[in-house]
């Protein structure tokens, strides 16, 4: 019986490791199949339709009526903060940032450079308390990620991080922003967002920097201090890079067993249908993930050569592969205990959806269970019904990101249909 078991324990192995060699092998040659340019066309929620959640989930409007909600945060007090923003590109380039991973709506031409405030005072799960908390006047420039540490509020601008006196349950600031640090942004910044995290003693703030272009093909010299997260103190001192070769790191959070920070990943495009593959994955500081000369490992981009004075480190291998194209953007790990213990623990990973692949992929929220601080299986379906046909390029909305309330339910916001969705579960 013994040396039987022995021998199961052997034959699991070896088939987790050749599962591993065959998804190596699985990974296709760059251009296998053709780039492709296939832009969804956002029809709306009609006729009070919402998405789609599990069995004994309730999807609701929590609210709408917004300039491109983008990010939200959740302030110590429990009101949620909305960052209205969007890529200021010209026409043209409008529409290659919406399709790409952080770009912006396909029906806004500016960005609005808004944070609202939402409070839910009776405890309804509908907010009846709405203010505009800080605008363009005090300094907001493409907003993004939120952060409360004491008595100030951290916004990051597209090129800066900024910070405003706060105190808990005030609704509107009418003071100029505090510039803390200054970020790279400059022309070359498709990747616009920036996000932001503060570890468990508000000691240091994490700040998430896409790249400048898609693969580095516009000069490595707009590339300077991006694609990373960088790390700084509260004051903006000491700011340097934590982990480096991330495209696009958008969505943060910490693993609540480990404490280990994660992030979500817009990978690069033009590849074929595909190449390369979304991920979410741990980050470990001094660690290099590959951009913008290699994906995945040491899958190397043919588009970009290696200078002569540059010494590749060993890449690191993602740890979830979230489908290619899928622009997952938003994270969080759910801790609250409103959900069944599935999810407690686990990650959700929102994905704004492609734009370089035959078939639409993403438009969707994923959930990724854990085990042990450590992912315990593959992403599955959670929020849908984004996709109107996976044939056509219909799509009713595209979400953004994603925060959990202080009652277990969750929000998620929907930038091209200008509001915001309320997943709570229902049956105990």
């Amino acid at each position: 019986m013994k040396t039987q078991f022995s021998l199961l324990i052997l034959l699991a192995v070896s088939f987790s490791l050749f599962s591993q060699v065959e998804d190596e092998k699985q990974l296709p040659e760059p251009f296998a199949t053709k780039s492709v340019s296939n832009y969804s066309n956002v029809i709306g929620w009609k006729d009070g339709a919402t998405p789609k959640a599990p069995e004994g989930f309730k999807v609701n409007k929590y609210a709408d009526g917004f300039q491109n909600p983008r990010w939200m945060y959740v302030t110590p007090n429990g009101d949620v903060l909305v960052a209205e923003s969007n890529s200021n590109y010209s026409i043209p380039k409008q529409i290659g940032a919406t399709i790409i991973g952080a770009g912006g709506s396909n029906n806004l031409k500016h960005s609005a450079d808004v944070i609202t405030l939402l409070r839910d005072t009776n405890n309804d799960g509908l907010p009846d308390l709405r203010e505009t908390l800080l605008t363009k006047k005090e300094g907001l420039n493409q907003p993004f990620g939120m952060l409360v540490i004491g008595d100030w509020l951290y916004v990051a601008n597209t090129n800066a991080v900024l910070r405003f006196p706060y105190k808990a349950g005030q609704t509107k600031i009418s003071t100029v922003g505090e510039k803390v640090v200054d970020l790279p942004a400059g022309k070359v910044n498709r990747h616009w967002t920036r996000n932001l995290i503060a570890n468990e003693d508000n000691s240091k703030i994490y700040i998430a920097v896409g790249s400048g272009d898609n693969a580095g093909e516009k000069g490595m010299e707009h590339e300077v201090m991006k694609a990373n997260i960088l790390v700084m103190n509260p004051d903006g001192s000491d700011l340097k890079v934590f982990a480096s070769g991330i495209r696009n790191p958008v969505g943060m959070d910490w693993e609540p067993t480990t404490k280990t920070l994660w992030t979500a990943v817009n990978e690069r495009d033009e590849l074929g249908d595909n190449l390369v593959p979304d991920y979410l994955t741990s980050v470990k500081e001094g660690g290099y993930y590959g951009w913008p000369y290699s994906y995945w490992g040491n899958h190397f981009d043919p588009r970009m050569p290696i200078p002569p004075n540059v010494k590749l480190k060993e890449a690191i291998v993602p740890d979830v592969d979230l489908g290619s194209h899928t622009a997952s953007l938003g994270l969080v790990f759910y801790t609250a205990n409103a959900f069944p213990k599935k999810y407690k623990n686990g990650a959700f990973v929102v994905q704004h959806g492609s734009w370089n692949r035959d078939m639409l992929s993403g438009y969707r929220v994923v959930f990724v269970p854990f085990e042990n601080g450590k992912p315990a299986g593959k992403p599955e379906d959670f929020l849908t019904g984004f996709i109107v046909d996976p044939n056509k390029d219909e799509v009713r909305g595209r979400p953004v990101g994603a925060v959990i309330l202080p009652d277990g339910s969750m929000l998620i916001t929907d930038d091209t249909t200008h509001h915001i969705w309320r997943v709570a579960y229902l049956e105990k």
